[in-house]
């Protein structure tokens, strides 16, 4: 992830590549008498009133005359970690309710609601590999394909806050070509060219992370990086890799794209 700018509004001009992994929670609904919301698998934080999945049925209600309710969510995607669980949640619900009530919503009008829920949920409404710029919400289609590579994903439960990513972030980096090196498909042509900016400010705070990622370039990883602000750190395999222990704390996760 490239940071480019600070913009007038507070936010930052950006560049990133999102690409959908085989992570997967579990959400559904039934219409009844209150809505409710309630949430089982991996721990949540925060007040449910706060989740996106009922905000995002909030933001439909607005416009649409829907009924009350009862929501079940089944966690999986660990949290915390950068891997848009929270995001996807809330732009799937959004989906979900477009094709069960036949709102007639397309694409665009759903990634500009789901861009109200915040800033990596539009990318979930096509759930395609994508290019993007602007504070995020602005998206092209890339032709990146990763199939049958391994992703390995270092999951530390460390929690790194926006606020302290953000903080190490004093220069920042020209515009460049992060689409089109990311779409020729050869991940081992990225190191040296795709870094993530907010790797410096996090590794600074969590040298760990830092370690993490060294091993998995150990351990023969094509390419190797932080997610978005972080936590997880995640490596690409031409082929299934045998890893030994890991050097920090935490869990491994191996998944075939």
């Amino acid at each position: 992830m490239r940071i480019c700018s600070k913009r007038a509004d507070g936010f930052h001009n950006l560049e990133s590549a999102f690409y959908p992994i085989p992570l997967f929670d579990s959400l559904e609904f039934v219409e009844s008498t209150k809505t409710t919301l309630s949430i089982h698998g991996t721990e949540v934080d925060g007040l449910p009133s706060d989740n996106l999945i009922l905000r995002a049925y909030d933001l439909l209600k607005l416009g649409f005359d829907l009924p009350a309710l009862e929501i079940h969510l089944l966690k999986k995607i660990p949290m915390g970690g950068g891997l848009g669980g929270g995001s996807s949640n809330g732009a799937h619900m959004l989906t979900m309710l477009n094709q069960h009530f036949k709102l007639g919503l397309g694409f665009s009008q759903l990634e500009e609601l789901s861009a109200e829920l915040g800033s990596d949920c539009p990318f979930f409404i096509r759930n395609q590999p994508t290019f993007v710029t602007g504070r995020g919400e602005i998206m092209k289609p890339i032709s990146t394909d990763l199939q049958g590579l391994y992703l390995v994903l270092i999951l530390s439960g460390i929690h790194v806050s926006t606020k302290d990513a953000f903080s190490g972030i004093h220069t920042f980096s020209p515009h460049g070509e992060v689409d089109s090196l990311v779409a020729d498909n050869t991940p081992k042509n990225w190191k040296g060219y795709l870094k993530n900016d907010f790797e410096n400010s996090v590794f600074s705070i969590h040298p760990e992370l830092d370690e993490a990622k060294q091993w998995l370039y150990q351990n023969g990883a094509d390419y190797a990086s932080m997610t978005g602000t972080g936590s997880t750190i995640y490596g690409i395999f031409a082929k299934k890799p045998n890893l030994a222990r890991l050097p920090i704390k935490g869990e491994i996760k191996v998944v075939k794209l």
